[in-house]
């Protein structure tokens, strides 16, 4: 089937974290297990904005950004033991949410990544297999500004070559959904690769 074709949009714009890239909630618990840690501990460490942001503004290298989480845990289970937690925590990549991969390949418009991401975004995709998929990636710790910060979009949409109303935005997270319908582009908030495939048939 013939999805969104140059007529409706010159550009899709996609999300990687909860649209292309699934991640195993179990990961964090084994994780987390190993420091005796209660739930939500690892989460609420790597997640707290006073760590996150410096690393997908590129303030910070991933590396940097994990061994600030792993000082952080060392408090609750020793230095030891959360550099431990940490690196299990690490290890895994992600996997390839398979049916919006194929939805993205069967598009007929250039397809730009726009991540929220750390410094380790360019080993992941390719540790994915999932490179081909994209004309250009935008990762925000190289751009400097993360989502929902209008410059990001403006980024993404001169490296699709298009302007900003000829652009489809598709992400999990509706206020970078909304952001991007604030620039002038169609927003799509993401759910499940069904409702996905059914907006861009439509070309919505």
């Amino acid at each position: 089937m013939r999805l969104v074709g140059v007529g409706a949009f010159d550009a899709v714009l996609c999300d990687l974290d909860g649209v292309l890239r699934w991640w195993d909630p179990a990961i964090m618990r084994e994780a987390e297990g190993i420091g005796a840690l209660p739930p939500g501990t690892l989460a609420g460490a790597a997640f707290a904005p006073e760590r996150l942001v410096p690393a997908i503004t590129g303030v910070q290298t991933d590396e940097q950004w994990r061994a600030a989480v792993a000082s952080d845990l060392a408090e609750h289970c020793g230095a030891a033991t959360a550099r431990e937690v940490v690196a299990h925590w690490s290890e895994p990549v992600g996997a390839v949410v398979d049916e919006v991969a194929g939805i993205l390949a069967d598009l007929h418009v250039p397809v730009v990544l726009v991540s929220n991401a750390t410094s380790r975004l360019g080993s992941d995709l390719a540790a994915l297999g999932v490179l081909d998929l994209f004309e250009a990636v935008v990762n925000s710790s190289s751009v400097g500004v993360a989502k929902p910060d209008p410059g990001i979009y403006r980024f993404a949409a001169r490296q699709a070559g298009v302007e900003l109303d000829r652009c489809l935005f598709i992400d999990d997270t509706l206020a970078n959904v909304e952001a991007a319908r604030v620039l002038g582009m169609t927003g799509v908030h993401y759910r499940d690769p069904a409702g996905l495939r059914a907006v861009l048939a439509q070309g919505r």
